[in-house]
């Protein structure tokens, strides 16, 4: 299963806040350019966003600004406030044949794994934060 767009809509967004604010009133249209999709789509991120106390938005015009700082935001904040998944990162099929070894015992097998595996991808989202990727985007910015 694939993490929904929303979550690279929601971090181009975060970045494109911290990187224009203090140069230009950072609109719903205005990020919706960068990222290419519909304002829309972008009004809806940016709810999500100021709901979770993440961004400051001025009503009309007057654009977003980013609410915490940036080396206190992290991928995993963005990444637990769009939505992306429900709780678990894998979803496992429904009814198992109980009367099969290998379906009886799937669970028993694989669960551990896929936990272990969704933990270990959450605690790398949580070691990067969104000054870090505002660094990283200047370097290649500055080579390009």
């Amino acid at each position: 299963m694939k993490i929904t767009s929303r979550f690279t809509i929601a971090v181009h967004t975060m970045l494109a806040i911290y990187t224009f604010q203090n140069k230009y009133k950072v609109t719903s249209d205005f990020i919706a350019s960068s990222v290419n999709v519909n304002p829309v789509v972008i009004r809806r991120t940016l709810q999500n966003l100021k709901a979770a106390k993440l961004v400051d938005i001025k009503a009309g015009i007057g654009g977003a600004t980013l609410a915490k700082n940036a080396a206190d935001i992290t991928l995993y904040d963005i990444y637990s406030v769009v939505d992306c998944i429900n709780e678990n990162l894998f979803n496992f099929h429904d009814n198992p044949n109980p009367d099969c070894p290998v379906g009886k015992n799937i669970h028993s097998v694989l669960d551990k794994h896929l936990t272990a595996a969704q933990t270990a991808m959450e605690n790398e989202l949580k070691n990067v934060t969104l000054e870090y990727l505002s660094n990283q985007l200047k370097i290649y910015i500055n080579n390009n």
